[in-house]
């Protein structure tokens, strides 16, 4: 049984029993330091104390003996990048998307569970995070060190605390920052949502964060640029607080940043690229790089070449699909949104999965959607039409912007939306191509063609922008009258 010891100076006097040790010994989470306490672990002054949330005074006497205990984590099977390892440590290339340790909202299918069997040592330490000293978020990648046993998860835990570790990340962040810059804001949780921290001053719980960044790239439409960041603190969240208090938020950073941001990439771009330490046993210098992975890359990708993405609309019956065709038939990438909501109404698919959670099971048999029944509840029920559709276009969405991220190299692109304009995705790089045709014979294609009725092409077309709006706000118009 290992035992940790502590005076209470006149800096921690008045803090909590659980959050001391929770500052003191970052390896435990407050909640397991907590429950130890509960268990009767903890001597305050020589005297056992059950009390987590009993308040300390200078000069209190500090105890914790932690009692030996083998993990109960499960060992999993699954890729590990491992960059280097030796008898005490291991050094992680991590995946995005992937959690450090479990917690109650990922109790499976996490790094450390994919370690254990590579590395059974790590079974016989102490709780659910069995050699984590220090973490990056599930959706940032890169390089993470991981202790093999006790003693080197404590000789780890002091080179953190002494912050002689560096860590160098990559980021792609919105703007253009100056050259250089740094941020010394203290950090802290938000005051009304406990999942984000927020520049907090130091009187209110903030601690002090210190993030130095320098640009190394700037995209050529000027909307992001790759910065080198340097952290000297290791608060959670530290640089995307910091970046989104500098106005430069992480492209893809769906908690700091703003939606327009966040939809830049799949997940927040970071990338912890570089770390340099000194082996704490053989005292040899140890310094490790591991390269962004592919989607990092593709995103910078992104706003580097000359891509044209053209968009494709008109209303219903125009024409839109043959001039897709002929694109399509010179060779020229091409991406379908009827197409898209086609495989969207595959039976068993998605909207049916949809449907049958949101009130719509009348409307599903066996699996397939009965597509009159649907038109008909649209007609009658305004509110289960906008939720639907709302299910519709951001999966469109979705799919549209993996179309052009696929064919990011290309010179030109096209995609056929229809809705372009009513889904408000209007963006300035990408340029719109409205097919023009009379109603009147729209109409008469749509019944040839589809078989629509005159009231269920009215019907359609009242959901749409008039076509005299639509052509106003497109760049270019095509005629297809004939």
């Amino acid at each position: 049984m290992d035992a940790y010891q502590a005076v209470v100076s006149k800096d921690t006097s008045g803090k909590r029993l659980d959050q001391f040790l929770a500052e003191a010994l970052p390896a435990f989470s407050r909640s397991a330091l907590a429950t130890a306490i509960k268990n009767g672990h903890c001597l305050l002054d020589g005297t056992v104390t059950v009390r987590p949330n009993q308040r300390l005074k200078e000069g209190n006497a500090i105890e914790l003996r932690i009692p030996d205990a083998q993990t109960k984590l499960l060992h999993e099977s699954g890729p590990v990048d491992i960059v280097w390892h030796d008898d005490d440590l291991c050094v992680v290339n991590k995946e995005p998307g992937i959690t450090v340790h479990p917690c109650p909202s990922c109790p499976s299918g996490t790094l450390i569970q994919r370690l254990l069997p590579l590395f059974p040592s790590l079974a016989s330490m102490e709780g659910e995070r069995p050699g984590i000293v220090h973490r990056i978020d599930k959706d940032t990648s890169g390089l993470l060190l991981v202790a093999l046993h006790e003693s080197m998860r404590l000789a780890l835990t002091d080179l953190f605390s002494q912050r002689a570790i560096q860590k160098i990340y990559l980021a792609l962040v919105r703007g253009v920052p100056e050259e250089k810059g740094s941020s010394t804001l203290p950090i802290g949780r938000h005051p009304t949502s406990k999942t984000k921290m927020t520049v907090l001053p130091e009187h209110h719980g903030g601690k002090p964060a210190h993030t130095e960044w320098q640009r190394l790239w700037v995209a050529n439409d000027g909307t992001c640029s790759l910065l080198r960041i340097a952290i000297h603190t290791g608060r959670t969240h530290q640089i995307r607080v910091h970046m989104a208090n500098a106005g430069h938020p992480l492209l893809g950073d769906a908690v700091y940043a703003d939606a327009k941001t966040a939809s830049m990439a799949k997940r927040q771009m970071l990338h912890a690229w570089q770390l340099s330490f000194q082996h704490p046993f053989c005292h040899t210098q140890k310094h490790f790089l591991a390269p962004p992975p592919d989607d990092f890359l593709n995103t910078a990708l992104l706003h580097t070449h000359t891509l044209q993405r053209i968009v494709i609309t008109g209303n219903p019956g125009s024409g839109k699909s043959t001039v897709r065709a002929l694109f399509a038939q010179k060779g020229i990438p091409t991406f379908s949104a009827d197409q898209a909501v086609n495989e969207l109404y595959q039976a068993h698919g998605p909207l049916a999965e949809w449907l049958r959670g949101h009130g719509g099971n009348a409307i599903v048999s066996e699996g397939a959607i009965d597509r009159d029944k649907l038109f008909l509840a649209f007609q009658t029920d305004p509110l289960f039409k906008r939720d639907m559709e709302k299910f519709i276009h951001t999966s469109v969405k979705t799919m549209l912007e993996a179309f052009w991220l696929q064919h990011a190299s290309e010179k030109l692109a096209f995609a056929e939306i229809p809705l372009w304009l009513e889904c408000g995705w209007q963006e300035k790089t990408v340029l719109t191509l409205f097919v023009r045709c009379p109603q009147p014979i729209r109409f008469d294609r749509l019944s040839k063609t589809r078989h629509w009725s005159k009231e269920k092409a009215s019907t359609i077309e009242s959901w749409q922008w008039p076509e005299d709006k639509k052509e106003a706000a497109c760049d270019f118009c095509l005629d297809n009258s004939q």
